[in-house]
């Protein structure tokens, strides 16, 4: 006989399974078991196999999918950027702003002038907005220091989040996200900093999962990430890659020939780019928040992400400058009406394509038994309704590893 932890019943499940034929892996009246913090059985009630349970929950219908993964935010900076988005409006451009001293630089200026509690604080209450709407998995990257003390910090920040939230919180860096002023003309020596001193440091003292970089004619060149991503390599991290966002600079190419994680933006990526991703199995990461603040009319092409296969996540981009979205819900709206996601390739994307963006795949992101039990459950009628509306707060209850989550 089976004992579980708990059991919750008279449920819809969208197990999110890649290549169920039911859409979403359906299951109508369905049931999941978890034990240890794991699921341990889903499938119809009518299946249930002899059992004990600690606790028995029925949900009177509603729908339980995997909790969502935001697999690209910037959450943890100082400052404020609103100024910026008044400007734009009136007509500035993003390389006119940073020219003026704006863009990354300010927020840089704003997070090596907070402490780590100022850090902290203001994260902390965006990740719990985040938990609110059903996402237990946020990845947090670094890249408003670009130096060694500051980027540090950012990394022993999001690090404490993950602790003292109880959610998952994987760590990227990106000290390759811009030259700063100290390295004014010289983005060589400064990636060369990065590469042989601060990437080995925070490999060192485990704060980095994976290293992250800003491919584009305002940051840096493919040719020149190349020399960070071989290091990368060496010190045994996985690779993530801003790319082809403003112009087609090489970076899907790039990223797929370092079997990168996740190629993120994509606006300006060629479909042969296209191609070397889906063979390379790298996600194809789209942020339409950015791509909305910006203004952009430059998408994505979804249709040749559909015809080569290449895995397509969405993430909220969370950042003060491009694009200020707190809501994975509303990313996969967005996702939806500017890229012409379907409602469940936007789940897909911010549930099992997401986890395999952190390299979490076999961990979560689809209901299978000896996956954590990170779950949400939703008073919705269809799992389309995720998409469909905006404004929302359907969720009715986030398991973190089989745990209520508060």
């Amino acid at each position: 006989m089976d004992r579980w932890d708990l059991l919750l019943t008279d449920a819809r499940i969208a197990t999110m399974r890649g290549g169920d034929p039911a859409p979403y892996g359906a299951v109508a009246d369905g049931a999941l078991a978890i034990r240890g913090g794991r699921i341990a059985w889903v499938g119809p009630v009518s299946e249930l196999p002899p059992h004990e349970a600690g606790e028995t929950r029925a949900l009177e219908g509603r729908w339980i999918t995997p909790a969502l993964i935001d697999c690209h935010t910037h959450l943890v900076f100082g400052g404020d950027r609103g100024g910026e988005f008044e400007a734009r409006l009136g007509g500035a451009s993003y390389e006119e702003l940073a020219a003026e001293g704006g863009g990354i630089m300010a927020t840089v200026r704003a997070t090596r002038a907070a402490s780590a509690d100022e850090l902290y604080e203001g994260a902390l209450g965006r990740l719990e907005a985040m938990a609110a709407e059903g996402t237990a998995t946020v990845e947090i990257k670094s890249g408003y220091g670009l130096d060694r003390d500051t980027e540090i910090r950012m990394l022993e920040v999001a690090r404490r989040l993950g602790r003292s939230s109880g959610l998952t919180v994987p760590t990227t860096l990106l000290a390759a996200h811009a030259a700063p002023p100290e390295f004014r003309d010289r983005p060589d020596d400064y990636l060369a900093f990065v590469a042989d001193e601060l990437l080995p440091e925070a490999a060192r003292r485990g704060l980095a999962d994976a290293v992250d970089a800003f491919c584009e004619r305002v940051a840096f060149s493919a040719a020149q990430l190349a020399r960070l991503f071989e290091r990368a390599r060496e010190l045994g991290l996985p690779v993530k890659l801003h790319a082809d966002q403003r112009t087609d600079g090489g970076g899907a190419a790039l990223a797929a020939r370092f079997g990168a994680l996740s190629a993120d933006h994509l606006e300006y990526t060629p479909e042969a780019g296209i191609e070397a991703l889906a063979r390379a199995g790298t996600v194809a990461v789209l942020l339409p928040g950015a791509f909305l603040t910006l203004g952009e009319d430059r998408r994505p092409l979804t249709a040749a992400l559909r015809w080569h296969g290449a895995p397509v996540a969405v993430a909220t981009d969370c950042n003060p400058g491009t694009s200020p979205l707190g809501s994975l819900r509303e990313a996969m709206a967005l996702a939806s009406r500017l890229f012409g996601l379907t409602p469940e390739e936007c789940l897909a994307g911010t549930t099992r394509h997401a986890a395999r963006a952190l390299g979490l795949q076999h961990d979560r992101g689809t209901l299978e038994p000896g996956k954590r039990a990170d779950l949400a459950i939703w008073d919705i009628t269809h799992p389309r309704d995720l998409s469909y509306w905006l404004g929302r707060r359907p969720l009715a209850g986030l398991l973190v590893a089989g745990r209520d989550h508060p």
